[in-house]
């Protein structure tokens, strides 16, 4: 057990402010003077609490045991099924939604289904469900304690740190990097909507940085200001990747936050009624990608409506990064990257992203209607997207980016339907004559040749060109 030994108070001539530093034995000693409390960023100042009162447990899931081992920095771990042959990841949590506060186990298990790791959710219950700003130094202290018993790990197991991962959400983002700060050559670090109060805008030291790991990868999904929006998560980039689903303010599926700065407290310790929807769809997200990687394909982009706009499609040199899970896959680059995708409202999240040009051919000179088109794969069929609505001219192309529900796989045949805004008594024909199908994570292209035109609300098979 880690015990308390210093705890000094020093009283300003002004007697009006009060500073305060506090240790614990291997964990070192923490204060509350700038930047830590007093400032702008950190308005209020609290030392954290020991271990003891925060009361951190770490529970070890590996394929051997569905179901934790809590293991501890001491030779009881021994009679634990944890194996130094296995990569290790953590995962530490931060706002706890109610009902959802053992997320971190349910991932490991996920986790240790797919690959054959030690998954160590941290739990830290206690000292996260009170007061923001004291749970957010309270965080210094759990990043510590995870640190030192990686240093446990590697010394009673002959690992080296570039076997660790730690996965961290809220403010458990920034008790990761505390973490790693204190961890050389940390493999990996993924933030999984790093909170912003008390951390955006302070100094790199103080929140998740590049410098806490080799590789850091981020989720932002919650990125609206503060003060104005009460968006939980941090906007500004933290990591070699940062990735924006939906922009990284407001997820599909989720309604804009609702409440006041001043009820700040409340929410976190759960007494306000809160939805806390893009904050926690980050570790949804992550969670999901573990099994389904390819749905989660981030393109890199300058900013949201660039993104939006179609300007980022498709993959530079058919290299672009997965979010979450397996976003290591790609070397690290040099410098920060920002990285966009859509996602859906519920799960299933993953997107697939294709670009469709259409041709049109058609018996008459033009008509006003829509054109709707749906994907055949050698893996599954798209739904019908609607491609264009107005005036329909032969001749003409018109294009889309779809986002499917499903992996097509290779496109093998493209749908083709129109339908008229009136009841039109000439019984126009229309089709499409040239199909261009690009993916977007490979840039591969898959052209399509129409042979007939059909009449509205008709089925066209558009089937690959003949050479």
């Amino acid at each position: 057990m880690l015990h308390m030994w210093s705890l000094g108070f020093f009283c300003f001539l002004t007697g009006t402010s009060y500073a305060a530093e506090i240790c614990f034995d291997e964990l070192g000693c923490y204060g509350d003077l700038p930047p830590w409390g007093g400032t702008a960023q950190r308005p209020i100042s609290a030392l954290p609490w020991s271990p003891v009162n925060i009361g951190t447990r770490f529970l070890l899931f590996t394929q051997k045991n569905r179901y934790y081992q809590e293991i501890r920095a001491d030779q009881t771990i021994q009679s634990s099924n944890y194996s130094g042959k296995r990569k290790t990841r953590f995962i530490i949590p931060g706002y706890l939604a109610k009902g959802d506060e053992d997320w971190p186990q349910e991932m490991c298990k996920v986790m240790v289904k797919s690959q054959n790791v030690n998954c160590i959710a941290v739990e830290w219950k206690n000292g996260v469900k009170t007061q923001y700003a004291q749970a957010a130094n309270n965080a210094r202290v759990v990043g510590a304690q995870v640190a030192h018993m990686i240093t446990f790990l590697m010394g009673n197991y002959s690992q080296v740190a570039d076997k660790f991962h730690i996965i961290g959400h809220s403010i458990g983002a920034h008790a990761a990097g505390e973490a790693g700060s204190r961890i050389n050559g940390l493999a990996r670090i993924t933030g999984l909507d790093p909170a912003e109060p008390y951390f955006q805008d302070t100094d790199a030291f103080m929140h998740l940085d590049i410098s806490d790991a080799t590789f850091v990868d981020v989720i932002h999904t919650d990125g609206l200001p503060f003060d104005s929006s009460l968006g939980l998560g941090m906007s500004q980039p933290v990591g070699h990747i940062d990735f924006y689903p939906n922009g990284g303010t407001l997820m599909p599926g989720c309604s804009a936050n609702n409440g006041y700065p001043k009820d700040l407290d409340a929410i976190w310790e759960g007494t306000k009624k809160f939805d806390a929807c893009n904050h926690i769809r980050a570790y949804q997200y992550y969670s999901e990608s573990i099994a389904k990687p390819q749905g989660f394909v981030g393109f890199p982009c300058s900013d949201k409506d660039s993104f939006t706009a179609g300007h980022c499609f498709p993959c530079a040199n058919s290299k672009c990064p997965q979010m979450g899970y397996h976003a290591d896959k790609l070397p690290v680059t040099d410098g920060p990257s920002e990285y966009f995708l859509n996602t859906g409202s519920a799960s299933p999240f993953g997107r697939y992203s294709y670009s469709v040009t259409v041709t049109l051919d058609g018996s008459h000179k033009y008509t006003t209607g829509s054109m709707y088109v749906a994907l055949a794969g050698a893996k599954e069929n798209t739904k019908e997207y609607r491609l264009y609505k107005g005036k329909l001219v032969p001749g003409r192309a018109y294009d889309m980016l779809i986002d499917a529900e499903v992996d097509v796989g290779n496109v093998t045949k493209v749908m083709f339907r129109w339908d008229d805004y009136i009841i039109n008594i000439l019984k126009p024909n229309y089709g499409a004559s040239k199909v261009e199908v690009q993916r977007g994570k490979d840039r591969q292209i898959f052209l399509f040749c129409g042979t007939e035109n059909v009449a509205e609300n008709e089925i066209q098979s558009v089937l690959p060109c003949q050479a």
